[in-house]
């Protein structure tokens, strides 16, 4: 078997597993504000159109950012963003030159935009208390799992890509060449 077909039998195996591990944002970001408030619009909605275009524009734009960071796992990390099936290679292209986290900020932000939607306060108050032990599994888990396998490099990488705010410009390694991905 050559290199590039165990690569592309790799990249192919961590596509799948990726694909499969879309359970837990589609929990988070989906079933959660569902079990909650069955998606029943608040009357009047607090805010308006306003809100509720505002609402729709953060779950479109959270549901993208995740669809874009699963593809970056799978073909930049080949691997999943699963503990049990972590990426073999760090993943700083796409989103990631931004935010060190963008998933979570995704899943908070259809949460938020659901809340604004339906004009359902509940909502936020259930994405602050699910902020808690998301931040403490990134602060005390995955920051220093990643520290541990991939050492200098994702030190580097955390120095010059904020955890939860994007920066406004891409970040690149050194010796990263330009992308558009």
């Amino acid at each position: 078997m050559t290199a590039s077909s165990a690569s592309a039998r790799d990249r192919k195996r961590a596509a799948i597993g990726t694909a499969a591990f879309a359970v837990a944002p589609a929990t988070a970001a989906g079933m959660v504000p569902w079990l909650l408030t069955r998606w029943e619009v608040s009357a009047p909605v607090p805010g308006g159109v306003p809100a509720q275009i505002t609402g729709a524009l953060l779950i479109g734009a959270g549901a993208a950012v995740i669809a874009n960071s699963f593809v970056h796992f799978a073909t930049e990390g080949i691997g999943t963003p699963a503990p049990f099936a972590p990426p073999k290679r760090l993943v700083v292209g796409g989103l990631y030159r931004y935010v060190r986290n963008p998933m979570y900020v995704s899943i908070a932000a259809a949460v938020a935009g659901q809340g604004l939607l339906l004009g359902q306060p509940k909502l936020f108050a259930a994405l602050g208390i699910g902020a808690v032990p998301v931040v403490a599994f990134v602060r005390l888990y995955e920051e220093p799992a990643l520290t541990r396998k991939f050492g200098a490099a994702y030190e580097e990488y955390c120095r010059n890509v904020p955890r939860w705010l994007p920066r406004l410009t891409p970040w690149r390694a050194r010796g990263q060449e330009p992308s558009r991905g």
